[in-house]
């Protein structure tokens, strides 16, 4: 285990061995309670000692990292979130200090293989973050892998090597999982759900429910475990990240702003060109040699390094004088995101 955690990028192997200690204390100490009471916290029962007055930004606020603004928190999710956050809030927030290393480690692999970087917080609502973690399933590891489902990743399970104990492989195991999740339903709500549940339960609460794919129509014909599963997940993206994001709302909420408010100005559109492109680009690479800044970029491409994971192409869209310095370094820009996506598979920083 200590061998492969000498992989994890951005620190050294001694400060890992002080973390797990640190883990372990904090799964002691500090453990995360995931039940929810039926009688929810109010929100002005917490307010008072919460310095930005508890929830004024779950209802409307920008979605970080994709360009996107006018993210919601669904009103039948409200109560739950608000109970959830009073109670785990603490505890998570004291995580975010010691978890630092695995977050950035997640980042990168999740990054990688398309998937929002957001969603390492379903392994906090899995495990605590915890390596050694096991749940009453006997799912085990920061990604509480089943012993089937690990070994469908590629993780290794054997009496005397578990591979589901490995942050930086089970995390790369995660992120194939969930990939895949995400082409069979095209929504996050519902890939956290099968996460849980399974894509069985999944399907049967949407042939149940009539055939819809809206969690907030669905959620009642799935598993109760696997229901709440989903909002914890939507609560602990708030605690984190502090506002909703592109995996706390459904495909046809992220559809809406994609075709209401979020469309570019008349001006915008006739300042900028679109090009296609085909082949694994990275947004990092781009905004490098075109100088662009990150918030511009992901409001003209929204959801850009998800796609090009996912489909390998893409209809970039930039400022004019931006894609003519795009076009003559394309190949250079190509080459250089290649050589990011082998270093980052490889863990080599």
């Amino acid at each position: 285990m200590l061998n492969d955690l000498k992989k994890l990028p951005k620190i050294s192997f001694a400060l890992i061995a002080v973390l797990l200690v640190t883990n372990l204390l904090a799964g002691q100490q500090q453990a995360i309670d995931t039940t929810v009471k039926k009688d929810s916290v109010k929100l002005n029962a917490i307010s008072a000692t919460d310095p930005k007055l508890g929830f004024k930004n779950l209802f409307a606020t920008a979605i970080a990292g994709d360009g996107l603004n006018g993210a919601r928190l669904n009103p039948m999710a409200v109560s739950f979130v608000e109970s959830y956050i009073a109670k785990n809030k603490k505890g998570m927030l004291a995580m975010k200090d010691w978890a630092s290393p695995y977050f950035d480690m997640m980042d990168a692999i999740l990054m990688q293989h398309g998937v929002p970087k957001e969603m390492k917080y379903l392994a906090v609502i899995e495990s605590g973050l915890r390596y050694n973690a096991i749940s009453w399933a006997g799912a085990v590891g920061p990604w509480a892998f089943m012993p089937a489902a690990a070994k469908e990743y590629g993780l290794k399970v054997t009496k005397h090597y578990d591979e589901r104990l490995d942050y930086y492989k089970s995390t790369h195991a995660a992120a194939s999982l969930l990939t895949d999740l995400y082409r069979k339903y095209g929504d996050w709500l519902l890939v956290v759900a099968a996460y849980n549940g399974g894509p069985g339960n999944v399907n049967k609460a949407i042939k149940r429910s009539g055939g819809s794919k809206d969690f907030w129509t669905l959620q009642y014909h799935l598993p109760n475990e696997s229901m709440n599963h989903v909002k914890k997940f939507i609560a602990t993206h708030y605690i984190f990240e502090g506002e909703g994001g592109i995996t706390t709302i459904t495909k046809s909420e992220v559809k809406d702003l994609l075709d209401g408010n979020l469309q570019l100005k008349e001006d915008e559109m006739a300042n900028s060109t679109a090009y296609n492109i085909t082949g694994r680009f990275s947004s990092t690479v781009i905004i490098k040699h075109t100088e662009i800044d990150v918030a511009t970029f992901n409001k003209y491409n929204p959801g850009f390094d998800n796609e090009i994971a996912l489909n390998g192409k893409y209809n970039l869209r930039l400022p004019t004088q931006k894609m003519n310095i795009f076009v003559a370094k394309r190949y250079q820009i190509l080459d250089e995101s290649i050589q990011l996506l082998l270093k980052s598979s490889s863990g080599i920083q």
